[in-house]
């Protein structure tokens, strides 16, 4: 969005959640007003925030800066969660895997009474990392076990050249496809395990989304290479 735009919608039956991956806005919904949202010039530029808002709500973003806003949703589902600013701050990310598998993540909305669809959250990973890794899926309904929930990788490089490369396959094969994903390159993981690696000198951002028919996240590791994750501290 340029500066001094505006998009104005409507949730509908979704609940959205709006989140900042650069430059700055305010958010209006109802009698809620939030002013200078997203304040880092990239996705790499320190943590993210975020707006939540329910369904049913007519919401406005207003560009202050030029901005990169992903406007996530999913179908509600149960009793709705009240519109709110999500901030995160630089404690609150954590480190994934070690080695050449470790990653930073920003968990935006991954609490299982945060939202009634959708789960988010933001994964940097380093020059020539492996992400997503070891393999994983969440494609059935088998709780606790495991979730049935659609997912998307919103990627951005940096520097802005870069690239990822992204698995998605079955046990079966019948889906085994890999991709390269650049700067602005989203993904979709309609089932099946994944994983993505960073081109070596670029670091590699992904949003991700999530949601399902029930809001409940739960996820398998591929067995031909689960052994990976031992003694990692998640």
């Amino acid at each position: 969005m340029p500066a001094g735009t505006e998009r104005a919608a409507q949730s509908g039956d979704n609940e959205v959640v709006v989140v900042f991956i650069e430059g700055t806005a305010g958010v209006r919904c109802a009698a809620e007003r939030w002013n200078g949202v997203g304040n880092r010039a990239s996705p790499f530029d320190g943590p993210p925030q975020a707006v939540y808002l329910p369904p049913r709500s007519a919401y406005a973003i207003e560009a202050r800066t030029d901005c990169e806003v992903a406007i996530c949703s999913a179908l509600a589902r149960g009793s709705p969660h009240a519109a709110r600013l999500l901030t995160l701050h630089e404690n609150d990310a954590h480190t994934r895997g070690t080695g050449h598998a470790q990653r930073r993540v920003y968990n935006i909305l991954m609490d299982p009474d945060a939202a009634s669809a959708l789960f988010v959250t933001e994964v940097i990973t380093p020059p020539g990392n492996w992400s997503s890794y070891p393999p994983h899926k969440h494609d059935t309904d088998n709780p606790p076990i495991e979730s049935q929930l659609e997912e998307i990788y919103y990627y951005r490089a940096q520097p802005s050249a870069g690239f990822a490369f992204q698995r998605v396959y079955t046990a079966q094969r019948d889906l085994d496809e890999t991709m390269t994903a650049h700067d602005g390159d989203l993904v979709l993981v309609p089932y099946g395990y994944h994983v993505c690696a960073a081109a070596a000198e670029y670091s590699i951002y992904y949003l991700n989304v999530l949601a399902g028919p029930k809001h409940v996240y739960h996820m398998t590791f591929d067995p031909a290479h689960e052994w990976i994750k031992k003694g990692w501290k998640w």
